[in-house]
């Protein structure tokens, strides 16, 4: 199937941008690496009247780390982002996750945050942003604003932006020293959707002997990333025993995760994975703060 006819424009400037934006109206689309457009639009599933193309806004291709977080322009390639080794030292969740999105194809085109603003609930980045607090700038013929990860999703491919605001960055904070985060995920097939995935963030206490707050961010299994506090299930559990029992965790996923059954997996199903990814994440996450304390004492 072909896409439905649709204008197209190409400007040279942010402000060109947002200007076009502003007098297209909502049926307008942003096209940046359009690998979850496109395919939307071929199946007709997408029909937008306008597509205002930013490839040239070659000033949005950036990653900056400076102060507390790690700040990624709109067209930050997944492949340029995962490459980045300083990036990957300051927030190591963004490379365990960009590791899984789909195909190195698909990350060589696909951008961060175009990832963000698609807002699909089973995907990698956003559960991502929402596990750590991050936020997404935007800008429009009225300004600048921020938009809290807490704000910014809203439904199944729906995100907080107005139909004349164009996503300019996302910031996703830096891992805290005595931190280290963990991710897993389970698909059919390498680089499918996840049935379910779990992003897990983790603090030790200053010696690195116990662990004193958790959280976790879930794919695949809402409308929206679901994020729940895991601290009061895993709070004083040893760091450096690797027969740690967190089946609370467990518990505690399946008491507050309402996952929906499909034709790939049951509601069952993916709550039970659910809390098995959460334990195999947390493990991953404990393990990885551990280490980054025991390596600044030496």
């Amino acid at each position: 199937m072909k896409p439905s006819p649709v204008g197209y424009s190409r400007p040279h400037s942010v402000a060109e941008a947002v200007q076009a934006l502003a007098s297209l109206g909502p049926e307008a689309k942003v096209l940046a690496g359009g690998q979850s457009l496109v395919p939307l639009m071929s199946l007709r599933l997408a029909r937008p009247e306008h597509l205002v193309d930013i490839n040239r806004l070659t000033e949005l291709g950036y990653i900056d780390i400076s102060g507390s977080n790690v700040t990624v322009g709109a067209l930050t390639r997944h492949a340029g982002l995962l490459a980045s080794t300083a990036a990957g030292r300051a927030q190591p969740l963004l490379a365990h996750a960009l590791r899984c999105v789909a195909h190195p194809a698909i990350r060589n085109r696909g951008t961060t945050v175009g990832s963000l603003v698609h807002a699909d609930p089973a995907g990698e980045m956003p559960a991502v942003l929402a596990l750590l607090g991050g936020s997404v700038r935007v800008a429009s013929g009225r300004g600048d604003r921020v938009i809290e990860a807490a704000d910014f999703f809203l439904g199944p491919l729906e995100s907080a932006l107005e139909p004349d605001e164009l996503a300019v960055e996302a910031r996703f904070p830096v891992l805290a020293p005595a931190a280290g985060t963990g991710f897993a995920e389970v698909s059919r097939r390498r680089g499918d959707y996840a049935i379910c995935g779990v992003a897990v963030l983790a603090s030790l206490t200053d010696d690195g002997s116990s662990i004193r707050q958790a959280a976790a961010a879930y794919l695949s299994v809402g409308p929206v990333p679901v994020v729940l506090d895991l601290t009061d299930a895993v709070a004083a559990q040893p760091a450096g025993d690797r027969a740690a029992s967190y089946a609370g965790v467990r518990e505690l996923a399946a008491q507050h995760l309402r996952p929906e059954g499909d034709i790939h997996a049951t509601a069952a199903y993916r709550r039970q994975l659910a809390g098995v990814l959460t334990e195999r994440a947390l493990r991953q996450a404990v393990a990885a703060a551990a280490a980054r304390i025991g390596g600044g004492r030496s």
